[in-house]
Protein backbone atom coordinates (compact mmCIF):
# COMPACT_ATOMS: atom_id res chain seq x y z
CA UNK A 1 0.00 0.00 0.00
CA UNK A 2 2.83 2.37 0.82
CA UNK A 3 4.63 1.58 -2.41
CA UNK A 4 1.50 2.34 -4.40
CA UNK A 5 1.20 5.68 -2.58
CA UNK A 6 4.83 6.60 -3.15
CA UNK A 7 4.61 5.83 -6.85
CA UNK A 8 1.75 8.29 -7.29
CA UNK A 9 2.99 10.96 -4.88
CA UNK A 10 4.67 14.11 -6.08
CA UNK A 11 7.94 15.51 -4.72
CA UNK A 12 6.41 17.58 -1.92
CA UNK A 13 4.41 14.64 -0.57
CA UNK A 14 7.49 12.42 -0.72
CA UNK A 15 9.46 15.07 1.15
CA UNK A 16 6.80 15.21 3.88
CA UNK A 17 6.85 11.43 4.13
CA UNK A 18 10.63 11.38 4.53
CA UNK A 19 10.57 14.10 7.19
CA UNK A 20 7.79 12.38 9.14
CA UNK A 21 9.64 9.06 8.95
CA UNK A 22 12.84 10.67 10.20
CA UNK A 23 11.00 12.28 13.12
CA UNK A 24 9.36 9.00 14.12
CA UNK A 25 12.62 7.08 13.86
CA UNK A 26 14.49 9.64 15.95
CA UNK A 27 11.71 9.62 18.57
CA UNK A 28 11.82 5.84 18.70
CA UNK A 29 15.58 5.69 19.25
CA UNK A 30 15.65 8.29 22.06
CA UNK A 31 14.51 7.64 25.63
CA UNK A 32 12.54 10.90 25.71
CA UNK A 33 10.77 10.32 22.40
CA UNK A 34 7.58 12.03 23.54
CA UNK A 35 9.40 15.30 23.98
CA UNK A 36 10.88 15.05 20.50
CA UNK A 37 7.47 14.43 18.96
CA UNK A 38 5.90 17.26 20.94
CA UNK A 39 8.69 19.64 19.86
CA UNK A 40 8.26 18.60 16.23
CA UNK A 41 4.50 19.10 16.47
CA UNK A 42 5.05 22.52 18.02
CA UNK A 43 7.47 23.46 15.22
CA UNK A 44 4.84 22.51 12.64
CA UNK A 45 2.13 24.37 14.59
CA UNK A 46 0.08 21.26 15.41
CA UNK A 47 -2.26 21.59 18.39
CA UNK A 48 -1.50 18.34 20.19
CA UNK A 49 -3.82 19.12 23.10
CA UNK A 50 -6.82 19.46 20.80
CA UNK A 51 -5.92 16.21 19.03
CA UNK A 52 -5.51 14.40 22.35
CA UNK A 53 -8.89 15.67 23.53
CA UNK A 54 -10.61 14.57 20.32
CA UNK A 55 -9.03 11.11 20.48
CA UNK A 56 -10.03 10.75 24.13
CA UNK A 57 -13.63 11.68 23.25
CA UNK A 58 -13.69 9.14 20.41
CA UNK A 59 -12.41 6.35 22.67
CA UNK A 60 -14.94 7.28 25.34
CA UNK A 61 -17.77 7.19 22.79
CA UNK A 62 -16.62 3.78 21.52
CA UNK A 63 -16.43 2.36 25.03
CA UNK A 64 -19.87 3.77 25.86
CA UNK A 65 -21.36 2.22 22.73
CA UNK A 66 -19.67 -1.07 23.53
CA UNK A 67 -21.06 -1.17 27.08
CA UNK A 68 -24.53 -0.19 25.89
CA UNK A 69 -24.43 -2.98 23.35
CA UNK A 70 -23.53 -5.50 26.05
CA UNK A 71 -26.17 -4.15 28.42
CA UNK A 72 -29.04 -4.68 26.01
CA UNK A 73 -30.58 -8.10 26.55
CA UNK A 74 -30.93 -10.22 23.49
CA UNK A 75 -34.41 -11.30 22.54
CA UNK A 76 -34.59 -15.00 23.10
CA UNK A 77 -37.23 -17.24 21.71
CA UNK A 78 -38.07 -20.39 23.54
CA UNK A 79 -39.00 -23.44 21.58
CA UNK A 80 -41.10 -26.05 23.21
CA UNK A 81 -40.84 -29.68 22.32
CA UNK A 82 -44.01 -31.64 21.78
CA UNK A 83 -44.38 -34.65 23.93
CA UNK A 84 -46.33 -37.40 22.28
Amino acid sequence: MLTAYTRKADESELGKLIVETAILLSARSQPDGGKVLRAAAHAHKVDTDAIALKVKQEFTAKEKAKTEKKAKPKATTKTFKKTA
